[in-house]
């Protein structure tokens, strides 16, 4: 389920289309949603990281990838990630099938934060809260 589409949606304090991904900023967490086929390196990503920081600042804040599409990461670049989001407290992925899942799992063994995964995007935005109050 896209967050648009999501009971979720009216609570987003920002929704920011970018050129890689949309960006649902909530009050303490935001959820990502990449577009499908591409390849994320951290300068593609520089864009949103700019306005996840300038949302942010300082303060702890969770993020939830919302995994609609088929995408990679290039996990060569996640130590960059791991320096940029040092208030990052939580991460939760939300995965639609099976391959996708093995992908997202083979990703989380390069970032210093680990991953939850889920199926559905309710869990996840229930887990992020929990572990952020």
């Amino acid at each position: 389920m896209t967050t648009s589409k999501s009971p979720y949606y009216k609570m987003v304090r920002h929704h920011l289309k970018l050129d890689i991904c949309e960006l649902f900023i909530f009050k303490n967490f935001v959820i990502v949603e990449f577009k499908e086929g591409i390849c994320i390196g951290y300068p593609d990503f520089w864009e949103a990281q700019e306005l996840i920081k300038k949302y942010f600042g300082n303060r702890q804040f969770g993020f939830i990838t919302n995994r609609i599409n088929s995408y990679a990461i290039e996990v060569t670049d996640a130590r960059i990630f791991n320096e940029t989001f040092k208030n990052l407290k939580v991460f939760a992925t939300v995965t639609y099938n099976g391959t996708t899942r093995k992908i997202a799992e083979l990703e989380n063994h390069f970032f210093n934060i680990k991953r939850t995964f889920f199926t559905n995007l309710t869990d996840a935005i229930i887990f992020v809260k929990y572990h952020l109050d």
